[in-house]
């Protein structure tokens, strides 16, 4: 029989228990590991931004384009794309191929002048020369703005020197091999006549002549024409245009093949020369006519002129410029002259450069041009000279995607591989070939790229600010347009008027939530107009449904009043109310209907025929103001989709087409006693906010069972002339623009200190009569609202609004309709006028003059405490009444108090002070006094209230304060700078979310919000059966479940192994199947391989009963990430991300089937933990955020602030980084992309093995070509001296030239980084040599210390065997025998 023990007992009690959900911690293995990650940017799409620079390589076929950040892009065939950039980030101003080299020189703004050899896939710098002494102090140059140092550079085909022209007019020669000056220069006071008095300006052009070599052309920009003979060393020719006036500066210069010369000038005349006469042999201006005195008109600079001719004969003549300055509908074109024949090529924008492409790159010989490549400032275009009309080539890059301005964008990495097919086959429907191309291939054909198997595909959406999304694939390193949805084919523009909420870009896309799966894509545009797309693979012809958006109230400014049976919500004040009826309202947005947007094909119109593809299948319009959305999803499974912002959050049911909620905020922290169903709810939650209690607002009805509206009420809200007005909200801003006006420079400050603490209090007399008047009721207000101007003329208080009601109404016309500017101003003014004279009525005669309301009243007393000011004698109440009226919200704005932290009266606690030191603040006081007895008036009985429950929420919040959410609101200059709290993340999953309930996995909302806060909401789904007639009930979970530093970024679940939870859809099934089958819930291929609903924790039993924590859900904020058990709710891990800046993006990824958490941070850094343990990564520099600083507001505006030399990079982080993260993504695999300029894309990855990869992906940009044979000389040419004349450089420009001058240029790189990679190796391996001698001596001190201890162990044995002995000797003698 087994032994009994307490122990024994123990142990099987414990095991009996179920594990703790902290216990799992040991349980999970994380597979990610730091050497897994590393960041590197992988490909760049686009048009490259403001370019500045062209060059061509007519043997290997390649094109460079560098730009003004410094960028440099080699092109070539499909797939051959290259992309390097200057460290300095200067622009790149010149750029010259050394042709079939696999090299290219280019020069920057900073005077530098690099060599990059691109013999390898990816393009490499090897040398830099800096020059120093060729700038001027002050500005010679005419033709550009900027002084630059280097004007120009000259590279002879096959040559070993470069040409360097420079501002101060002087010519230099730099060796490419060793990038060494030469001791060759040509000085400006050496090429010009002795005779010129004045300096010739900077060298805008030089050249050599086809015929010999030796003679190099030099063009001044003065007019200056000189030849240069180089074995000479002096000039051969000078030449000049007139007396060098304005009009004869030279601004390009080119040779025939003959030795024939044509320069072009600033008033755009082309001059033809020969060396022979220092006068143009003939000149002509191409644009220009007579006028009728027979002068010719003025024309625009010809900036860039080349000359060609083929065997046949014709002699091209190609420049851009040269129009007549009236044309200003024609300014940008190209010109072609052949013979007498002049072609006028017409841009879309200005052109930068240009370069003809010929079949032999030998100047000496017949060319044979076939194309131009134009280079425009916002477009690439090839012309092909040698069909008829010159067709343009059609462009194979996706050069495109600046078309409109992108305003988001989406990344989905290892998406369904069927996506791809079926976009790319209702784009190429859609996408029919256009007539007027070139039928003749792409000419920049140069490289080699074999297109590497992917295993998975990519798509990256854009969103553009003319509506449309762009569908593109970024399989395997190209980016290729799918498909094009145009959400302005879903919309009607009306004229006739304008609405007072009209947005400048109404159809710029927002936010885009794509269901890959479902292939249902949610669209949001700037007025909270939210659109959802169906894609179907053939064109129908059906109506598009909507619904309408009701106005979500701010419970910060308006009170509601509870509903009537059968009346509209009373929290939602639509906006385009009208009665015309509901089929109006139906698809036409706006107020007033005048200058809105209309839906084609609505409801009750016939329907449209819908292209195949994504076709709009539900259409939410956002009444009443802008209701700008920061959050969007859709979950196909659950039929719904929901999005939020400021005001609060929506969700709505696509399959019933109605809406489920629309609540603020506010609401959500309410649990209800009930969950609220939409249509019939008619109890709401009561969310305190500020000085009053709102009802939050339940979802509108659907539009097909509406209840029409109250005739009664439809007439008085037409017979009010404040419709749409909030008189709270214009009260506080004429008050504060009242204390700016008033504030005398000693009280200014406290002007202002005064205005953002307000107190509606109420006089002594009135507290005799009306003792719970301090509180407003919202029933009241509402009222008071609503009610005619009649009945206030008919009340006996001293109503300032009957003085100032018209003055109002015009302010409120006028700020409408945006008349003027100074609306404020004269209403101060007239207010200023009519109050003094009432003023002067009341304190006549045998009027009594009423005492002065206080505007300076202390908050807090000596201590700290808030003060308690000493009440009315009169005034008696019980405790239970004090208890009652201190539970509730005083009007102070912008804070919320709870019963510790009510604010007191504090009327009596100073004396009054004098009226004339604040005459705006006593008006505004009296103004709202008077709304204060108006919503006593209809105030309810204390004991038929319900019971109003008071919450703590944030007080005021700082912008700067680490503690608190960072203001993500781009209105800086607001007269109400309040932090409000909005909608920023929306997640749907199936969570268990009710710790009383652990074993139920329920529909949610996961809602997090600016201030931090994560909230839930419950979704009670019908039976499938039932689905589309049964409406879905949603309610609030009561407060919030966690509370994060900062906005809530992102929120992902994991199951109880670590693995990413798959979201449910529903799968995509074609018209012809039922749509009304039983929802799937299929896991994505990055997902754990169970169903969604998640197993139970290690060590659970399989009982129902049974408790434990299922699932993780990982909050990350802008300052802090979180991982929380389910449904426990306890916190497991925890990480503080930033202490001081922010976090721009965080997404939960997968990564090498494991999960990790991915941070951009305002520090420029990326950041990345493990999940869920959240164990750092990685934690490295990447891009630092000045540089996405473009899309910000104060880029866009052009805004100067002279404290931007004092706050620096502070600028960018407080402003609205909101659009920043709309364009950065993060995806699976460990990909992510960022809008690297406004027209192009830039692809990352954090993934090492990718990195091993991507060598393979990358195209060849050089390929061993063969060089054309120079031209043949014939017999005659070589028996006269005629053809070209060869030249020995290596014997002019080398050693024999002498040794240049060192202060003129200093060479950065190349050798000297050589010589110091050297260096810095030798004294690497003297260090190593010098640490393996010190390993050495060591070794050899550990060796004697060896022998030191043996020895000494060989004397301590030999000590104890004496002191053995010695002991054995005397051990059996007497003491006494000793």
């Amino acid at each position: 029989m087994k032994k009994f023990t307490f122990k024994g007992v123990l142990d099987g009690f414990r095991s009996s228990v179920q594990a703790a959900p902290r216990g799992t911690e040991q349980e999970i293995q994380e597979t990610l590991r730091p050497e897994h990650f590393q960041i590197k940017k992988t490909f760049r799409h686009g048009f490259p931004f403001s370019p500045t620079a062209l060059a061509w390589d007519p043997v290997q076929k390649l094109l460079a384009i560098g730009d003004k950040g410094g960028n440099l892009r080699i092109l070539g065939g499909p797939g051959v794309d290259a992309h390097v950039r200057h460290e300095t980030g200067e622009a790149v101003l010149h750029a010259r191929f050394l042709v079939n080299e696999g090299a290219i020189v280019t020069a920057c703004a900073d005077d530098q002048l690099h060599l990059w050899t691109f013999r390898q896939k990816l393009p490499q710098r090897v040398q830099t020369l800096k020059f120093q002494r060729e700038r001027y102090c002050i500005k010679l140059s005419r033709q550009t703005k900027e002084i630059k140092g280097i004007t120009c550079l000259h590279l002879p085909l096959q040559s070993k020197w470069i040409h360097v022209g420079t501002e101060r007019g002087n010519v230099h020669v730099v060796n490419i091999e060793t990038f060494v000056l030469s001791g060759y220069v040509i000085n400006w006071n050496k090429a010009i006549e002795v005779t010129r008095p004045n300096h010739p300006g900077p060298v805008v052009d030089i050249s050599d002549n086809p015929l010999d070599a030796s003679k190099l052309l030099i063009a001044f920009e003065s007019g200056l024409l000189v030849v240069w003979d180089l074995r000479a060393r002096a000039a051969e020719w000078r030449g000049c245009l007139g007396t060098g006036g304005p009009g004869d500066a030279v601004r390009a210069a080119a040779w025939q093949h003959d030795g024939k010369l044509m320069t072009a000038h600033t008033d755009g005349a082309l001059a033809t020369w020969t060396t022979r006469a220092p006068r143009p042999s003939s000149l002509s201006y191409p644009h220009a006519k007579a006028n009728k005195d027979g002068k010719l008109e003025p024309c625009k600079p010809i900036h860039r002129l080349e000359w060609k001719t083929s065997r046949t004969g014709e002699s091209l003549v190609i420049f851009s410029g040269g129009l007549p300055t009236d044309k200003a509908g024609r300014t940008h074109s190209i010109t072609v002259l052949n013979g007498k024949s002049t072609t006028v090529l017409e841009m879309e924008h200005s052109v930068v450069d240009f370069v003809t492409l010929c079949e032999s790159p030998h100047a000496a010989d017949y060319q044979e041009p076939y194309a131009i490549v134009v280079l425009l400032q916002n477009d690439l275009v090839v012309i092909d000279l040698l069909s008829p009309g010159y067709p343009c080539f059609e462009n194979p890059y996706p050069m495109d995607i600046h078309e409109s301005p992108v305003t988001c964008c989406s990344y989905f990495a290892d998406c369904p591989s069927d996506l791809i097919p079926a976009f790319y086959s209702v784009g190429r429907q859609g996408n029919k070939k256009v007539a007027g191309f070139s039928e003749k291939l792409w000419p920049i054909n140069g490289g080699e790229w074999a297109p590497a198997s992917c295993s998975y595909s990519e798509i990256i959406l854009t969103g553009h600010a003319d509506g449309s999304v762009k569908f593109w694939d970024a399989s395997a390193g190209t980016l290729q347009i799918l498909y094009k949805l145009k959400c302005s084919k879903v919309f009607e523009r009306r004229g006739g008027g304008s609405s007072g909420y009209e947005e400048e870009t109404p159809l710029a896309i927002q936010h885009v939530a794509l269901c890959a799966e479902s292939r249902r894509l949610c669209v949001a545009l700037p007025h909270g107009h939210v659109v959802l797309f169906k894609f179907r693979k053939t064109d129908v012809h059906s109506e598009t449904h909507v619904l309408e958006i009701p106005v979500i109230s701010d419970s910060t400014e308006e009170e509601a009043s509870p509903d009537v049976e059968g009346s509209r919500s009373a929290s939602f004040s639509r906006g385009g109310d009208s009665v015309e009826g509901d089929g109006r309202r139906s698809y036409v947005w706006g107020s007033g209907g005048a200058g809105a947007l209309r839906v084609r094909g609505a409801a009750g119109a016939g329907g449209v025929r819908r292209a195949p593809g994504f076709q709009a299948a539900l259409v939410a319009l956002q009444h009443g103001p802008p209701h700008p959305v920061a959050a969007l999803t859709i979950n196909s499974s659950y039929g719904l989709m929901a999005w939020g912002g400021e005001r609060g959050v929506v969700v709505v049911d696509v399959w019933r087409r109605a809406v489920v909620a629309a609540l603020p905020a506010a609401a959500l922290y309410l649990a209800p006693d009930h969950p609220h169903p939409h249509p019939h709810a008619h109890v709401h939650p009561r969310s305190p906010e500020l000085d009053q209690l709102e009802e939050s607002p339940a979802s509108p009805p659907d539009p097909v069972d509406e209840v029409p509206p109250d005739p009664k009420l439809d007439t008085r809200r037409k017979s009010t002339p404040w419709k749409n007005f909030n008189l709270k909200r214009q009260l506080s801003k004429v008050d504060m623009k009242f204390k700016a006006a008033f504030a005398t420079p000693e009280n200014a400050e406290e002007a202002v200190e005064k205005s953002n603490s307000q107190f509606y209090c109420d006089t002594a007399e009135r507290n005799e009569t009306a003792p719970d008047s301090l509180v407003e009721s919202p029933e009241g207000e509402e009222r008071s609202l609503e009610a005619p101007i009649e009945e206030e003329d008919k009340s006996e208080l001293s109503s300032p609004l009957r003085v100032c009601s018209d003055v109002f109404e015009r302010m409120h016309r006028e700020l409408q309709e945006k008349r003027s500017s100074d609306v404020y101003d004269r209403m101060h003014k007239e207010l200023q006028e009519r109050w003094q004279d009432r003023e002067r009525e009341e304190a006549a005669p045998g009027g009594e003059e009423p005492a002065p309301r206080p505007d300076n009243l202390p908050l807090f007393d000596d201590d700290g405490r808030p003060a308690r000011p000493p009440r009315h004698k009169t005034r008696k109440k019980d405790d239970g009444a004090r208890d009652q009226r201190e539970q509730r919200l005083l009007s102070v704005p912008n804070i919320k108090y709870t019963k510790q932290e009510s604010v007191k009266d504090l009327r009596k606690k100073q004396p009054a002070p004098q009226q004339s030191q604040s005459f705006a603040g006593n008006l505004m006081r009296r103004f709202r006094e008077f709304v204060a007895r108006l919503c006593t008036r209809n105030e309810t009985n204390e004991t038929e209230r319900p019971h109003e429950q008071v919450l703590e929420v944030p007080k005021r919040i700082d912008k700067l304060d680490s503690s608190f959410s960072r203001s993500r609101s781009s209105s800086m200059s607001s007269l109400e700078n309040i932090s409000q709290e909005g909608i920023q993340c929306l997640a749907f999953a199936d969570s268990y979310t009710k710790k009383s309930d652990p074993t139920t996995l329920l529909p949610t909302l996961w809602i997090g919000t600016t201030l931090g806060s994560v909230l839930t909401m419950m979704i009670s789904l019908p039976d499938a059966e039932l689905r589309h007639t049964q409406p879905v009930v949603v309610s609030t979970s009561g407060g919030p479940i966690f509370r994060l530093k900062g906005s809530i970024l992102a929120m992902s679940f994991l199951d109880c192994n670590g693995a990413l939870i798959p979201y449910s859809y529903e799968s995509w099934k074609d018209d012809s199947k039922d749509p009304r089958e039983r929802r799937e819930r299929t896991p994505t291929k990055q997902g754990s391989a169970g169903s969604a609903r998640m197993s139970p924790t290690p060590g659970a039993g399989a009982g129902a009963g049974e408790a434990g924590d299922r699932q993780f859900v990982v909050i990350a904020s802008e300052r802090q990430a979180r991982v929380v058990a389910l449904p426990s709710q306890n916190c497991v891990y925890r990480q503080q991300i930033v202490d001081a800046d922010f976090v721009v993006k965080a997404e939960i990824v997968s990564l090498k089937d494991s999960v990790c958490l991915v941070n951009y941070l305002s520090t420029g850094h990326l950041a990345a933990y493990s999940l869920p343990s959240l164990r750092p990564l990685v934690h490295v520099d990447f891009l630092p955020l000045s540089e996405l600083s473009f899309q910000t507001q104060s880029k866009q505006r052009g805004i100067v602030d002279p404290m931007l030399s004092i706050w620096g990079q502070q600028l960018i982080v407080n402003e609205d980084t909101d659009q920043i993260a709309k364009t950065f993504c993060f995806s699976n695999r460990g990909h992510g992309l960022y809008l690297a300029s406004p027209t192009e894309i830039q692809k990352f990855t954090i993934d090492t093995e990718f990195c091993y990869t991507l060598n393979e992906m990358l195209g060849e940009l050089f390929l061993p070509r063969d060089m054309p044979e120079p031209p043949k000389e014939g017999f005659f040419r070589g028996l006269f001296g005629g053809g070209a004349r060869p030249l020995d450089r290596e014997e002019l420009f080398g050693e024999s030239s002498g040794k240049p001058n060192r202060t003129v240029a200093k060479q950065m790189d190349g050798t000297t980084a050589i010589a110091a990679t050297g260096a810095r190796a030798s004294a690497a391996c003297s260090e190593v040599a010098r640490a393996h001698q010190l390993v050495l001596e060591r070794g050899d001190k550990l060796s004697q210390l060896e022998d030191r201890t043996e020895r000494m162990h060989s004397q301590a044995a030999e000590f104890s065997s004496s002191a053995h002995q010695l002991m054995l000797k005397y051990k059996d003698k007497k003491w006494y025998q000793l």
